[in-house]
């Protein structure tokens, strides 16, 4: 009965991951959706909702915009991060 358990727990691992990976695929990764936010994050102007909207779509692009050197000052600029925050989107830890 415990390895039963055992490889049941292992089972359902492998498909919350997969299934995680799958969302990540499915996102179109392009900064161009985060025009809507631009304003927002380079001023003191507050987000729209159509910018929370993009935001929230892209959440699991931005490690990988973070990790751009030439996107990298725009998303970790402290404007941005008052974006995530009023938009409800988690700061990414990369």
């Amino acid at each position: 009965m415990k390895t039963f358990v055992a490889l049941f727990v292992m089972l359902l691992i492998v498909l919350l991951e997969n299934i995680e990976v799958s969302k990540a695929e499915q996102v179109n990764c392009s900064t161009l959706e985060l025009g809507a936010c631009a304003d927002a994050m380079m001023s003191n102007s507050p987000p729209t909702a159509l910018c929370c909207s993009k935001l929230k779509e892209q959440t699991p692009c931005l490690c990988q915009y973070i990790k751009d050197p030439s996107l990298e000052q725009f998303v970790n600029s402290p404007n941005a991060k008052k974006v995530f925050s009023t938009c409800g989107v988690q700061f990414p830890t990369c």
